[in-house]
């Protein structure tokens, strides 16, 4: 991926990133949440994240598909080869609920692969990003760019995935608001093959983060998501040797579809 782009990508997520910050952080915000036909929610933040990241967006050669935004018919976005797949507030009910656990997701995917992806932190301040030819780099903490920094300085400074510390056994990440009982089974299954297994629970794509950093090794996911919930996380964990595997395949995911949900995966471990 070309610098400038990956550079771009990643102060979208920043700008996008401060517009969720000043809504969650404003004692006196209204955060007027809204219900979409799917019965997911919507808020303020998240039409503000969106409006800046397509605003930076715009100047790169590349079509948008964002959660937010306008969505294209099938038949005009079969032909986009190259485009940036976004959700500009991943994890709302977690907005909602005040515990943090959101994020900005931004990927570029090219052919149906999710080639470079970005992922921000606003409450953390933490930036992760990577693409498959430079590898996968966590910064903390940081709010915006100045004028003077470029991706090498901005990599210079950055640490280097995975970078946790060795771990015992096999450690699961599980979504906080979808611990459905396929995916108790599931680690009920890992529980037979290894002799320890823990789970920890994080929402919106701080479990991509986890397996990215190596302190998790396997995410199920049997539940709905869209290509939007995990281009960018998908990204990061192919940079740094890992894959997100259809459930029960040897396939990966695939984007850019003319159905945009996603079977049930497995991050981290072929099934």
């Amino acid at each position: 991926m070309q610098k400038d782009l990956l550079l771009t990508a990643i102060q979208a997520a920043l700008a996008g990133g401060a517009e969720i910050r000043e809504v969650y952080t404003d004692p006196h915000a209204d955060f007027e949440i809204e219900m979409k036909a799917d019965h997911s929610p919507l808020t303020v933040a998240d039409r503000r994240a969106h409006q800046a990241i397509a605003a930076l967006l715009a100047d790169t050669p590349y079509p948008l598909l964002s959660e937010e935004g306008s969505l294209a018919d099938y038949n005009e976005r079969r032909a986009w080869e190259t485009l940036w797949v976004v959700d500009p507030l991943d994890g709302t009910k977690e907005f909602i609920k005040r515990n943090g656990e959101f994020t900005v997701n931004i990927a570029l995917v090219h052919q149906g692969v999710p080639e470079a992806g970005v992922i921000y932190i606003p409450v953390l301040q933490e930036l992760y990003f990577a693409d498959c030819g430079r590898g996968a780099f966590k910064v903390v903490p940081i709010e915006s760019l100045d004028g003077q920094e470029t991706l090498d300085s901005l990599m210079a400074r950055a640490h280097r995935l995975p970078d946790a510390a060795p771990h015992e056994g096999c450690v699961v990440v599980a979504s906080r608001s979808h611990l459905n009982a396929e995916t108790k089974a599931y680690i009920e299954q890992l529980q037979q093959r290894h002799p320890q297994v823990s789970t920890v629970s994080k929402g919106s794509s701080l479990k991509f983060c986890l397996i990215a950093e190596g302190a998790a090794d396997v995410y199920p996911r049997f539940a709905p998501t869209m290509e939007w919930d995990t281009a960018a996380g998908h990204a990061l964990v192919r940079a740094t040797g890992k894959e997100v595997f259809q459930y029960g395949t040897s396939l990966p995911l695939q984007y850019n579809k003319e159905n945009l949900y996603n079977p049930w995966f497995i991050v981290g471990e072929q099934s």
